[in-house]
């Protein structure tokens, strides 16, 4: 009777605002102190640029129920468009690209989308795939997109807002941490909406939510509209960011893969879940590098251990989805139930 009771013990649970802020404090306050210049070049701005990705994915796949396979598309789109902005568009500020970048890469989803009106599943995936293929094809093919550069690669504009110049490495990573932060923010309010419950509907049921007066085909397009948005804005970080360099090859159909296994180790349908599963697709490889390195030494050369690395990964991610389909977030949750729930036993 104890073991069934206790789980309904009161237990002192904090404002939902709390530990976000007390992230966001951490982030912003001691991490450029401590932080050195690998940190913030190898993990922190990849780290940013696909959360916020997976944030973006998230939002069609994980609450609107819409297969997804062109992300890097979008990213591509919202990466070129914010650098022909600032170099066409004399006196304009580099938010006022970024957002225009934005509306670019979310008119791009909007058209790629519209064969959501009639597919779905395998067919709707394969569809936007489509879009992978010809963004990558009509940058590489229009030199206009890249400033008519010989070799398609060119060199990101320099990050200023108002006068400051945010050229260093931490100067990059604050800049890309208040990005992800106000557009975290904003796609959490508005999956707590009744937009994002509409999502919600429509993914599980998409007769019944049209039955209840629900605009399917108005609601599957805002989805991919905000989602291509998001993952435009987050190829604005990856190029201008980290990478420092605007090209068709940074974003290939590899990453369009990355940003989906993302989505599904964190968690679908979850914000949180995006972060999850950045931080382990980024921290696991750069771990079994380091790990593999120490243990065989010069046995093998890098080539076997990067395929090595993707081997071990890939079959972690089969592993983890048969144990925990729901993702990192629901295994979190799990533990830190238990750690309440012994907490209260004491």
């Amino acid at each position: 009777m104890t073991a069934i009771t206790s789980d309904f013990v009161a237990a002192p649970v904090l404002p939902k605002w709390v530990v976000p802020v007390l992230l966001l404090a951490f982030a912003y306050g001691v991490v450029p102190l401590i932080g050195s210049s690998y940190v913030f070049e190898a993990i922190l701005l990849p780290f940013l640029a696909l959360s916020l990705a997976g944030v973006g994915l998230n939002i069609l796949t994980g609450y609107a129920g819409q297969v997804s396979l062109g992300s890097a598309a979008f990213m591509a789109a919202g990466a070129f468009a914010a650098y022909n902005f600032n170099l066409r568009v004399e006196g304009l500020p580099l938010i006022g690209s970024i957002f225009l970048a934005g509306i670019v890469a979310a008119a791009i989803g909007i058209v790629f989308g519209l064969p959501s009106l009639r597919l779905k599943g395998f067919y709707l995936a394969v569809s936007t795939l489509a879009a992978q293929f010809f963004v990558q094809w009509a940058l590489t093919k229009f030199s206009w997109f890249s400033n008519n550069s010989a070799s398609g690669v060119i060199d990101a504009p320099r990050l200023s807002i108002s006068g400051l110049a945010l050229d260093g490495a931490v100067g990059r990573y604050l800049f890309a941490l208040t990005i992800v932060t106000v557009l975290t923010f904003l796609a959490y309010r508005l999956v707590s909406s009744q937009t994002g419950r509409n999502f919600i509907a429509i993914r599980d049921n998409e007769t019944a939510a049209r039955i209840i007066g629900i605009p399917v085909l108005r609601t599957k397009l805002l989805a991919f509209a905000i989602s291509s948005f998001i993952i435009g804005v987050a190829g604005v970080i990856w190029a201008f960011a980290y990478l420092r360099t605007v090209e068709p090859d940074g974003f290939d159909l590899d990453r369009s893969f990355q940003i989906l296994f993302i989505i599904i180790i964190g968690g679908l349908a979850s914000i949180r879940g995006a972060f999850f599963g950045a931080a382990l697709i980024l921290v696991f490889p750069l771990a079994l590098s380091r790990l593999g390195g120490f243990l065989l030494g010069d046995l093998f050369d890098s080539g076997v251990l990067d395929m090595s690395q993707r081997i071990v990964l890939g079959a972690l991610i089969i592993l983890f989805l048969i144990l925990e389909p729901d993702g990192l977030v629901a295994l979190w949750d799990r533990v830190r139930r238990r750690l309440l729930f012994a907490w209260q036993s004491t």
